[in-house]
């Protein structure tokens, strides 16, 4: 990075710095500080809804499964699309919830102050992991721009460069965000909320101009007068077609097509009680609208940025794929495309590049530090320790608590810099509160009672329970019965080599020299070539342009019983058990003959699975994974009802004074809106007219045509956006 890069940084930290002096003389109470007043119109909630659903690791979870498995990756952050139009309904129960945390919701639904604490404790646990994992990511992308890997630090000593950024990132969101609040956090999300979309789309016309002017370097016929647009072109050329394909490809991929809508349910149902979504979700809107237009808007902008990093890793793909570094961390594909592509124009794009990448993580660690303050502030401090301490006391805690969890982020990230795999555990730690809320939300005959007992079913049958059991019952782990994994399937299809392939094989051929290289200095002389093969296979043969290759991606070996992974007890064996052949594609299936030992979690689900015959063994990964769900999608729903039934119910006077309040539209004025309350209050069927079930306690509300015709226009644009995605990777084709 040059001078002008870092002026770019630092003017970029500056800037947020200021915002948060400004916003902290508006705070003058909760409200203010926790919820912004509630004064914010469409265009801030759409920023903000943006922002905070933006992560850092989102263009590089994009970028590394495109760079690898083509645009099938893209699914790897667009499996929340089909959610986005059930957030044109949700956006006004935020609204109407008329509370500071969701944790304060339960309290009120189910009449449990400790409920409230238990959703304390799942927003701390769960935005401990997202903030880890923004931090972490991090390093993955501002190490290649900054150019080095370490440095010499008064009094720390050598520190990786990976560890300074994620601890500048944390003290700079500690600074906006603890002294101004949501505030603050809005009004930086707006402006990091266009950096984010320069991120976005900063890289494409560089790496379009980049791939027509090596094509005049090589002297390929016409590249002189070629323009910017004809880079598709060319990247259809370098890269094979099958990359392109965005749902089944036959390269496989992670995200078949019922991988993607199970992944869609489980989000569907688990989003809804994510502690941010009180404030981004439409809490802090001024209006209804607001709410519901800011939560859709926010959300599809993040949904056209998908696009933009999908297609500038085909880009890179085409453009670097021999680069050694990507090769061995697909990781780094936006670090290292950025330094290579936007570095040679001296302009300060690096620093934008990475102010950008920064963003991604400070608007969501911003919104994420707020909203677990306040649910301590609420629903711990308030509730169990000084329950009538003054706003200012509130509002001096809140910070103090936002403080110490971006320091706890922060912490967890240094000592687990790789977390990825545990974005996963986002997806189903909410399933805890899941029911619950949901149910709840529209049945009068769910009960206290059953709601714990379904959030300790839940946490025991998904997380506790096949986390102990292994370590309760070690012989567990080399018990052959269940031990199995499902098939090793090998897919090779023979076609003419790309000019990617060729730049992938001389990555890889330099990825075993290097291996090999800083392996043998550590050993105590010279190794013989056969010790070196036996431990790094043979090097890659080189590959040139056109010729034949066997291009294998293989799959499969994914154990069925156990989380982690299985490891042979002794010798691997494997046993090929069929050989198909369809024109040029071989596909071998293989399975493990010898003892495994397993290690990770135990699925308990799949015993079940085992029970009824599902041919486990034959099934692929992502259906693995799919069948995962099922049962954390309809086990917690199926215990909440049937309790239901069988416990007492809550008190009645305290669910109409509940469903009232939902029903009654919120007014921008607060005197207004509180006097509607108060009417609401004092007539609990004032709105029992517009029930569409009136039986069963059911409060499901008709819905209105600007309901049904917002609804339908989002789904109409999730089909739209997938439509522009495959037209737009096929320009040039």
């Amino acid at each position: 990075m040059t001078t002008l890069d870092y002026t770019v940084l630092v003017g970029y930290f500056l800037l947020m710095i200021l915002i948060g002096v400004l916003s902290m003389l508006k705070v003058k109470k909760q409200e203010d500080y926790f919820m912004g007043g509630r004064g914010f119109g469409k265009i801030l909630q759409a920023f903000a809804a943006f922002g905070a659903g933006t992560g850092s690791w989102d263009p590089v979870a994009v970028g590394r499964t495109t760079f690898t498995s083509g645009l099938t990756g893209i699914w790897s952050v667009l499996l929340w699309l089909f959610v986005t139009p059930f957030y044109w309904i949700a956006g006004v129960w935020y609204r109407r919830m008329r509370h500071l945390t969701l944790g304060d919701w339960f309290v009120e639904r189910y009449q449990s102050k400790g409920m409230g604490l238990a959703y304390t404790l799942f927003g701390v646990s769960f935005y401990m992991v997202a903030l880890a994992l923004g931090f972490s990511s991090i390093g993955k992308v501002g190490a290649p721009l900054v150019g080095i890997d370490q440095v010499d630090l008064p009094l720390v000593g050598i520190v990786s460069i990976e560890a300074v950024l994620v601890v500048l990132c944390a003290l700079v969101v500690l600074f906006y965000g603890v002294v101004g609040g949501l505030r603050a956090a809005y009004w930086t999300d707006l402006i990091q909320g266009i950096f984010i979309i320069l991120l976005s789309v900063l890289l494409i016309p560089a790496g379009l101009n980049a791939l027509v002017d090596n094509a005049v370097a090589t002297n390929v016929p016409g590249a002189e007068q070629m323009g910017t647009l004809d880079g598709f072109k060319l990247m259809h050329e370098q890269v094979p077609d099958e990359y392109f394909e965005i749902i089944e490809s036959p390269r496989g991929g992670e995200f078949p097509l019922h991988y993607i809508i199970g992944i869609s349910l489980l989000n569907l149902v688990g989003i809804m009680v994510q502690p941010h979504f009180i404030a981004t979700g439409g809490g802090s809107a001024k209006t209804e609208t607001s709410a519901r237009v800011g939560l859709v808007a926010g959300n599809f902008m993040k949904r056209f940025c998908t696009i933009g990093w999908a297609l500038t890793a085909l880009i890179v793909l085409a453009y670097m794929a021999d680069n050694v570094e990507i090769a061995e961390d697909p990781d780094k594909v936006w670090g290292v495309a950025a330094r290579e592509l936007l570095g040679p124009f001296n302009l300060g794009l690096v620093g934008l590049m990475l102010s950008c990448l920064m963003a991604a993580l400070m608007s969501s660690a911003s919104c994420y530090m707020l909203v677990t303050s306040a649910l301590v502030v609420r629903n711990g401090y308030a509730a169990y320790i000084t329950p009538n301490a003054s706003e200012r006391t509130y509002v001096m805690v809140g910070r103090l608590i936002g403080a110490l969890v971006i320091v706890g982020g922060a912490i967890v990230s240094l000592c687990y810099l790789n977390v990825f795999e545990q974005l996963k555990v986002t997806w189903e730690l909410p399933i805890l509160f899941a029911a619950p809320f949901w149910i709840g939300m529209f049945w009068r005959r769910a009960t206290k009672t059953a709601a714990w007992i379904t959030i300790a079913f839940s946490l025991l049958a998904f997380f506790l329970v096949p986390a102990v059991l292994p370590r309760v019952m070690p012989s567990l782990a080399e018990n052959q019965q269940y031990s199995d994994t499902n098939d090793i399937v090998t897919t090779i299809v023979t076609r003419k080599a790309a000019q990617a392939d060729v730049g992938k094989r001389k990555a890889a051929i330099a990825v075993w020299h290097r291996q090999v290289l800083d392996w043998t200095k550590q050993q105590s002389g010279p190794q013989a070539e056969e010790v070196v093969v036996e431990k790094f296979g043979p090097c890659p043969e080189p590959l040139e342009l056109g010729e034949m290759i066997e291009d294998k991606f293989t799959t499969g070996g994914k154990p069925i019983y156990w989380k982690s992974k299985v490891v042979p007890i002794g010798e691997e064996k494997l046993v090929q058990i069929d050989r198909t052949e369809d024109g040029n594609t071989v596909v071998i299936r293989q399975r493990y003959d010898c003892e495994l030992r397993g290690e990770g979690s135990f699925n308990l689900d799949f015993l079940l699975y085992d029970k009824l015959g599902v041919p486990l063994t034959k099934m692929d990964n992502a259906t693995l994974e799919t069948l995962r769900l099922p049962t954390r999608l309809v086990l917690p729903f199926v215990v909440m009802v049937l309790l239901s039934l069988l416990t007492p119910r809550n008190k009645k006077e305290a669910l109409d004074r509940f469903y009232v309040k939902m029903k009654t539209p919120v007014d921008p004025d607060p005197e207004i809106d509180k006097f509607e309350l108060e009417t609401s209050y004092k007539n609990p069927t004032r709105f029992d007219h517009r029930r569409l079930f009136p039986f069963l306690g059911l409060e499901i509300q008709k819905p209105k045509l600007l309901d049904i015709a917002g609804f339908v226009i989002s789904f109409l644009i999730c089909f739209g956006i997938i439509w522009f995605t495959v037209w737009l990777v096929n320009i040039g084709r």
